[in-house]
């Protein structure tokens, strides 16, 4: 006959304290059913589950264990497992699994027992809590960035509502909530497709080539209006690109050569393509500055819209097809099945109304510091930290980061109807 028991062991981390533990274990030749193991600031926090000898029986090992804690300066306690329970835990083991990453510059208690909160009241149980961000300063710094990674064991019955109760307090609080399934295809992405305007860069170059043109003002608030999906893009990229006609070609480099890099884009490339990631730009912006950041970032493929030009001057008119929300996601599909990838391990990001069919076709869709109907209809937002951030999303901490600047040939778009279109 045999107990089943819960050691519960806490202190200071030592080299070799569980090796010492196990010892005493394998001599009596005890089964681990169960174990895990943390390390926060050195401070150690071990669990096993046990089956030890019954009673009397049990008595040596028991003893042997308290002593070995008394000589390491740590505390050890036991807890007795009933069968039932135990047997309550196995059959656990097929609930459905879940993830959430907590994001912000800084984590504060508030932001845990508000999202903890809901967690709860949804019925779902926390199983563990991983810092995936790395160690933060004490001092002051804008560019802090952090993320706590929630796995949780259950069955969301409401999720729509549920997402609407944690998009509340991502609002309230200023922090970032993604809430994703977790299976294989979560650690398992191999396609990553990038809106270019106000995703990629911080700018629409559309208003940049607009102020150049002295028609500033309409075009941004004909921009707006699509962005916020209140006209069809279509039409709007039409009115906005006539407005451009005379313009001379060279405004275009000048424009390409100030455009500024969203927070955290080197990095995250760095990282995907070191990985093995492929890339892509799908824009409904030019195709001219799409394959100027082809080159600055190593990207795979880019498709966008190109710009009419005779004898140095834009005509006010768009070539070929228009690059549209649904043409993106079309896009996207396409660049898929060319490599090989299924749907399910794709990653699509974008900030406007436009980015939603991709968003939504995706394996992983982000909204990034998007617009507030993109962000209400997207599973995924992040609008606190930089682009980086979606490494987290895919399970990445920040002590993997491959931020290697390594010779990479660009692949060049092949549309199946217009290159680089």
């Amino acid at each position: 006959m045999s107990e089943l028991l819960l050691i519960n062991i806490t202190g200071q981390d030592k080299p070799g304290l569980t090796s010492k533990i196990t010892a005493i274990l394998s001599g009596y030749r005890v089964p681990v059913l169960d174990i895990g193991q943390a390390v926060i600031h050195n401070h150690l926090s071990l669990g096993m589950l046990v089956e030890v000898p019954k009673e009397s029986a049990s008595s040596p090992v028991l003893k042997d264990l308290l002593f070995c804690a008394h000589l390491l300066g740590i505390q050890i306690t036991f807890t007795p497992v009933t069968d039932t329970e135990y047997n309550d835990w196995v059959h656990e083991q097929g609930k459905p699994r879940h993830l959430l990453s907590l994001l912000a510059r800084r984590i504060t208690a508030e932001h845990l027992e508000r999202v903890s909160s809901i967690i709860t009241s949804h019925g779902l149980n926390i199983d563990t809590i991983n810092r995936l961000s790395g160690r933060i300063p004490l001092e002051e710094n804008r560019h802090t960035k952090a993320c706590v990674e929630f796995s949780m064991r259950g069955t969301v019955q409401h999720e729509h509502r549920f997402r609407e109760e944690m998009l509340a307090i991502t609002d309230s609080l200023g922090i970032d909530i993604a809430f994703q399934e977790d299976n294989i295809f979560r650690r398992n992405r191999r396609l990553v497709v990038f809106d270019m305007d106000s995703t990629l860069i911080t700018s629409e170059v559309i208003d940049e080539l607009a102020i150049e043109a002295g028609v500033g003002a309409e075009v941004a608030a004909i921009t707006e209006q699509a962005m916020r999906g209140e006209i069809d893009f279509t039409g709007s990229l039409q009115r906005r690109v006539s407005l451009l006609n005379g313009l001379d070609e060279h405004v275009l480099e000048t424009i390409a050569k100030r455009l500024q890099l969203t927070e955290g884009a080197e990095t995250l490339f760095h990282n995907l393509h070191n990985l093995g990631f492929k890339t892509a730009i799908l824009s409904g912006g030019f195709s001219y500055f799409g394959h100027y950041l082809q080159k600055k970032l190593n990207i795979d493929y880019v498709y966008a819209n190109t710009l009419e030009i005779i004898e140095g001057k834009l005509t006010g008119k768009v070539l070929g097809q228009v690059v549209d929300g649904k043409r993106k996601a079309e896009l996207l599909e396409l660049i898929a099945q060319k490599e090989n990838i299924r749907l399910e391990q794709t990653i699509a990001v974008g900030d406007g109304a436009n980015d939603l069919p991709m968003l939504g076709k995706a394996g992983l869709g982000i909204a990034f510091r998007a617009k507030p109907i993109v962000r209400e209809s997207a599973k995924q937002a992040i609008s606190t930290l930089g682009l980086d951030a979606i490494l987290y999303l895919m399970g990445f901490r920040d002590r993997d980061d491959l931020s290697i600047k390594l010779p990479r040939t660009p692949q060049t778009a092949q549309n199946p109807q217009r290159s680089g279109a």
